[in-house]
């Protein structure tokens, strides 16, 4: 197993010995707290309220006619 020294402040250490159970190491207490997860669409579901996301959905939806009314009106530029 590979070791890494880390240089950390005495208020970093008392919060790692705060959260340290018994038996447990420091890499071990790290571990926990700090999971390694990457994030799913799934994980942000509820964040929004149902008004923040129908703002967000009725945005998203004019960006998107803006952008083909845009995209349409270049093609008649260039004769396509």
């Amino acid at each position: 197993m590979v070791t890494k020294t880390l240089t950390i402040t005495q208020s970093a250490y008392d919060k790692l010995l705060a959260n340290k159970q018994e038996k447990e190491s420091f890499s071990q207490v790290i571990e926990r707290i700090i999971p390694q997860k990457k994030k799913t669409l799934l994980d942000f579901a509820g964040t929004l309220s149902e008004k923040e996301a129908e703002a967000f959905k009725t945005r998203i939806t004019q960006f998107r006619k803006e952008m083909n009314e845009e995209f349409d009106e270049r093609q008649k530029r260039f004769g396509r």
